[in-house]
């Protein structure tokens, strides 16, 4: 099997406490606030829509905070790189729509065969082929496509609840701006806090009935394989976490000087969307602004160490996952959204420029087209088409252009 071999011999905790230090210590709580703000929302948000209750919520949290963490503390320890893994955040907004119209165990499922997909790929060493197949513009087109809508909610959250979004967004803009406080008070970080005070002096704060507290109870679901699941989520969720995010962390810590065991990393990723699909929890992924904190902070043989401590925090988040679930949703729906889509914007730039900054241009735009106009085709979601469509066209039109 072509996979990269490990470090030996593996760090003890002697070599561990020796090797950490406070620069690694403040990087691991810095990535970490970011993890459980941000993107936390998305899944908020994206569950909301979909309908899932407040335990599917937590269970998916659950699973992809401590049981990729596990995955996580083990490649960190095994490459002595800081590799973790936590949930696809744009596969995450590819269930959305999805679960419009798909039972939530016909999803999992599509979690299921999407990891046994990852997976044969890592073993069989054609991932770099695979994914060289699939143009990026038509890729991250469809991925601006399925992220717009959280855009489009930030905006519609200013109509809705006006003295939330505004202070949330002017801490987003004023700590972006600011690069030196930012560096220890993310912009997202900022912008929660605001939020939140904003929720306490309105009042708006709701929280359920019963006790707030409560510690994970995971859901273990029983997958159900269906047709249109598989056509509408298998492969575009694979291309998510390889040719979206994996890609973006392996050069992330590529340019910090670490060389990350690409087929090594599609085979985890393959298992850990097979064990934390079957509790609810998206695909997993190698992360990118996770690493891109991790690995940019003292020296390189000693960055793994921050990486060990922020999986213990992501652990201890997980185990906790209920009661942030509740925390968060007892909070007005702008305040999700807000959040949501301040996560969202540079994410957004970055699909917008990849899509329309080169060749492929005209078939990133039916991708997009299609994508946006969400309108299933034979019960299967607009992603896959837009997918499709723009491929086509890209093919028809295109491929004989510089």
């Amino acid at each position: 099997m072509p996979l990269e071999r490990i470090v030996s011999p593996l760090p003890g905790p002697r070599s561990i406490f020796a090797d950490a230090g406070t620069p690694y210590a403040a990087a691991a709580i810095v990535a970490f606030l970011f993890a459980a703000s941000g993107p936390v929302a998305i899944i908020l948000s994206v569950g909301a829509r979909g309908g899932l209750s407040e335990s599917d919520i937590a269970s998916w949290i659950f699973a992809a905070f401590c049981l990729n963490s596990v995955i996580s503390l083990a490649f960190t320890l095994a490459y002595r790189q800081p590799l973790v893994f936590l949930w696809s955040i744009p596969g995450a907004v590819l269930v959305g729509p999805a679960l419009g119209h798909l039972a939530f165990a016909e999803v999992v499922g599509a979690f299921l065969v999407t990891g046994v997909l990852m997976l044969l790929l890592g073993l069989s060493g054609w991932v770099r082929r695979a994914m060289e197949a699939v143009p990026m513009p038509i890729v991250m087109a469809m991925v601006a496509g399925v992220f717009l809508r959280f855009g489009v909610d930030l905006v519609l959250a200013f109509r809705d609840e006006l003295w939330i979004a505004l202070p949330m967004t002017g801490a987003f803009v004023l700590l972006t701006v600011l690069p030196g406080v930012s560096r220890v008070l993310p912009p997202l970080i900022g912008a929660l806090i605001a939020g939140a005070l904003a929720v306490g002096v309105l009042g708006a704060f709701k929280p359920p009935a019963g006790a707030l507290f409560a510690l994970a109870a995971p859901n273990l679901y029983v997958p159900q394989f269906s047709w249109p699941a598989m056509v509408e989520l298998v492969v575009p969720l694979a291309i998510m976490v390889l040719a979206v995010q994996n890609a973006q962390g392996v050069a992330i810590l590529a340019s910090n000087g670490h060389q990350a065991p690409v087929n090594a990393i599609t085979a985890a990723c393959g298992v850990g969307s097979i064990v934390t699909g079957l509790f609810g929890a998206v695909s997993t992924c190698l992360t990118g602004p996770v690493s891109a904190v991790l690995s940019s902070t003292g020296e390189r043989h000693r960055q793994y160490t921050g990486a060990l401590l922020f999986c213990l925090l992501a652990v201890a988040f997980g185990a906790l996952a209920p009661f942030f679930t509740r925390l968060l949703l007892a909070t007005p729906p702008a305040f999700i959204a807000t959040l949501a889509g301040l996560a969202m914007l540079r994410v957004l730039q970055t699909a917008f420029a990849a899509s329309f900054g080169g060749r492929f241009s005209f078939g990133a735009l039916i991708s997009l087209l299609v994508t946006v106009a969400n309108v299933p085709i034979l019960h299967i979601g607009a992603p896959f088409w837009g997918l499709v469509f723009g491929l086509a066209v890209a093919w028809l039109l295109e491929r004989g252009r510089a």
